[in-house]
C-alpha cells in the first residue's frame, strides 16, 4: 500500500525521475494558488450574502414603510392636503386626540374657520374603537385627515413636523377616566407622561417650533377644599393616578418652557358634556340606562353629601381652546438657542355653575320623557372628589372666555341630537358588551 506521499508525489518510470524536492515544491505553490482562489471565492461569496442581506433588509424597510399605518407617498399628501391653511392669518395645527370627543370638536372648528388641520389618534380601545371610527369618518367628510399612530412613536413625530411646519400643537391626546387607574395604571404613564414628553421634544426640535396648547385637568385640584378653584390654588394633593399624571404634565410642560423657549398653554377641563362624547362619562351612560329601563348609580360623598360638578358644554370649551391658540404667543428657540422668554399659562375652562349629580339626573328625566331608576350608594375611594367648580376670570380676562350654555341648555341639545348621533353611538357602546 502506497504511503501517503508516494499517493501525493508517486515516482514517474521511463525517460526522466521526478526530483522530489522540485515537485514538493511545486505541488506546495500550486497548493497555496489553489486556496488563495478558494479564499477569494469564498470572500466574494460572503460579500454576495451580505449585499443581498442588505439589499433584503432594505426592501422590508421599505415594505414596512409603506404598509405600515402611516408613511408612504399617498399618506404624506393626505397630510399636506389637510393642513393647508385657507384664510388670511391662519395656522396650520396638529390635533393629537382628534379622534376624541374634545378633539373632534375643536378640529372642526378649526377646519371651518380655515385653519389648516391634521389630526392624530392611536384609536385604542379605552372605549369601543368604533366610536372614534364614527369620528374620523365626520372629520374626513370635513377635509380633516386623522393620522392612526401613537404620540410616543418619535419617528412618526419627526415625520409630521418634516412634512408641515405647524405653527400650532393642540395636544388632547391622553388616557382619561379615574377609575380606569385603578385598573390598568400603566396606560396612564404612557400616554400622559411619556406621550406627553415624546410630544414636547418633537416641538422642540421642530423649526419652527410650533406653539402648544394642551389639556391638563380640573382633577389636579385633588382635595382641596377652596372653593371655586383658581389657578393659584395648591395642586400638590392629587386624589387619583389620573390627576398626578396631569399634574405631572404641568411640571414637565414648565420644564419645556423654561429650557427651551416653547410657548405652553395648559387648560384644565371642568366636566366636559356634550354630542359625541364619551360613553364612560355619566350623563351618556345615565342616558343610556334610562332609555333602557335599567337602573342607574348615584354616589354621594360623605354624610350623603350630593356630588357635584362644573358641566361644561363641549361648545364652551372649544371656543377656550380656540381662544388659547389665537393668544398662544410664539416660541422663542431659534438656532439652538432660547431667544426670550416665551408665554407659560395656565387656565381654567369651566361653566362656574355647579350642579348637584340628582339634579342632572332630573333634567335628563324631563327631556327623556322617562323616569329613572335611581340607586343610591356612598361613593367609593376611587379618586373621585365631591365637587369642582371653577374660578374663570383669568380665563375672561386672558382669553376673552365666556361659557354660554348652561346645563339644561346643554342637555336639551345633547338629548335632541340623540336621534342621529348618540343613539347610533349607544348602541355601537352596547354592542362592545
Amino acid at each position: 500500500m502506497p504511503s501517503l506521499e508516494e499517493e501525493l508525489f508517486p515516482s514517474t518510470p521511463g525517460k526522466f525521475k521526478i526530483d522530489r524536492a522540485h515537485s514538493m515544491n511545486r505541488q506546495f505553490h500550486r497548493c497555496f494558488a489553489s486556496t488563495s482562489t478558494m479564499f477569494l471565492w469564498a470572500l466574494f461569496l460572503i460579500a454576495l450574502t451580505a449585499s443581498y442581506l442588505s439589499f433584503q433588509s432594505f426592501v422590508d424597510s421599505g415594505s414596512k414603510y409603506f404598509t405600515a399605518s402611516w408613511g408612504g407617498l399617498q399618506w404624506e399628501k393626505q397630510v399636506r392636503v389637510s393642513s393647508q391653511i385657507r384664510r388670511s392669518g391662519g395656522m396650520s395645527v396638529l390635533v393629537t386626540g382628534a379622534a376624541g370627543f374634545v378633539g373632534t370638536h375643536v378640529s372642526l372648528a378649526l377646519k371651518r374657520r380655515g385653519d389648516g388641520v391634521v389630526g392624530l389618534d392611536n384609536f385604542n380601545n379605552y372605549y369601543d374603537p368604533s366610536l372614534k371610527k364614527a369620528r374620523r369618518a365626520l372629520l374626513d367628510s370635513h377635509g380633516i385627515f386623522v393620522v392612526e399612530g401613537d404620540i410616543n412613536d418619535s419617528r412618526m413625530l419627526e415625520k409630521l413636523f418634516d412634512i408641515v411646519a405647524f405653527t400650532h400643537v393642540m395636544h388632547l391626546a391622553a388616557q382619561a377616566g379615574v377609575r380606569y387607574a385603578m385598573e390598568n395604571p400603566n396606560s396612564y404613564v404612557h400616554s400622559n407622561i411619556a406621550g406627553l414628553v415624546s410630544l414636547l421634544e418633537a416641538c422642540k426640535s421642530a423649526n419652527p417650533q410650533p406653539s402648544v396648547v394642551w389639556a391638563s385637568s380640573s382633577s389636579v385640584y385633588g382635595l382641596n377644599e377652596k372653593v371655586p378653584f383658581s389657578e393659584s390654588d395648591r395642586t400638590d394633593q392629587p386624589a387619583s393616578l389620573y390627576a398626578a399624571t396631569k399634574k405631572a404634565g404641568e411640571e414637565i410642560t414648565h420644564t419645556y418652557n423654561h429650557i427651551y423657549g416653547l410657548s405652553i398653554t395648559g387648560l384644565r377641563f371642568f366636566t366636559v358634556y356634550g354630542p359625541w362624547g364619551r360613553p364612560d362619562m355619566a350623563y351618556f351612560s345615565f342616558t343610556r340606562n334610562i332609555l333602557q329601563g335599567k337602573p342607574i348609580k348615584i354616589y354621594r360623598g360623605k354624610n350623603r353629601v350630593d356630588l357635584a360638578r362644573d358641566f361644561t358644554y363641549i361648545d364652551d370649551i372649544v371656543k377656550g381652546c380656540l381662544g388659547s391658540l389665537d393668544t398662544s404667543g410664539k416660541s422663542t428657540w431659534s438656532g439652538g438657542k432660547k431667544r426670550g422668554a416665551a408665554p407659560y399659562r395656565i387656565f381654567n375652562l369651566g361653566n362656574t355653575s355647579p350642579v348637584t349629580v340628582p339634579t342632572l339626573v332630573s333634567i335628563l328625566e324631563r327631556y327623556l320623557k322617562t323616569k329613572a331608576k335611581r340607586n343610591l350608594v356612598d361613593m367609593p375611594g376611587n379618586g373621585d372628589v365631591p365637587f369642582t367648580h371653577a374660578n374663570i376670570s383669568l380665563a375672561r380676562s386672558e382669553l376673552g372666555y365666556k361659557p354660554t350654555t348652561d346645563l339644561q341648555t346643554g342637555l336639551k341639545k345633547f338629548v335632541r341630537n340623540l336621534t342621529f348621533s348618540c343613539r347610533l353611538l349607544i348602541e355601537m357602546y352596547d354592542r362592545s358588551k
